[in-house]
């Protein structure tokens, strides 16, 4: 079983924030794959389902972004997994907007749900982050990341959302550098 998690706040008035492009990918997965309805559990919401052969657990937190770990961590406890069965799905101010990279390990660059989960379980799990870009200026990451997607810019999240779901299988195979490969060929199609 994998755990894959995806980082965002509760509640509509978050829903179209770029910070919250970690639930928008486990909603669009969930939906393309056909995942059961959601359960609340573990602090959050739940979808169980399959890729493949791969039975997956999407969570997505209710904990709000920086308690992300306790949510997490209880899911990951409960069924008694390694670091190794988790993927958190979460936005990512240093890659381009749109552009979807795969990662194991590293630090959490001052992400705060990537900072929560790395203090509850160690910072060992595989990460897909989404290219959300920067803004410019540090001062202005806080307001960026809490804004919403502009107009111009829904096609393009739209894109790599489905790309995101269409390739799945290859993350839940553990073939990252496939699953990286063929949602850029998709986005640029």
């Amino acid at each position: 079983m994998q755990i894959w998690t995806g980082l965002g706040n509760p509640g509509p008035k978050y829903a179209l924030h770029r910070h919250n492009v970690g639930f928008m990918a486990l909603d669009v997965i969930a939906e393309m794959h056909g995942f059961g309805p959601e359960q609340k559990k573990f602090q959050g919401w739940v979808k169980e389902g399959r890729i493949g052969s791969e039975k997956i657990l999407l969570l997505k937190p209710a904990t709000f972004m920086n308690e992300s770990g306790r949510s997490v961590g209880e899911a990951m406890r409960f069924y008694k997994l390694e670091l190794n069965a988790l993927t958190v799905f979460h936005d990512e101010l240093d890659l381009a907007p749109f552009k979807v990279k795969v990662k194991h390990g590293g630090g959490h660059a001052g992400h705060n749900g990537l900072r929560s989960i790395d203090r509850h379980l160690g910072a060992d799990f595989r990460r897909v982050r989404l290219g959300i870009g920067h803004p410019g200026h540090k001062d202005q990451v806080n307001s960026y990341v809490l804004g919403n997607y502009a107009k111009a810019e829904q096609d393009d999240l739209i894109e790599m959302l489905g790309a995101i779901g269409a390739e799945a299988k290859w993350l839940a195979e553990g073939n990252d550098p496939r699953f990286m490969s063929d949602v850029a060929l998709r986005q640029q199609a």
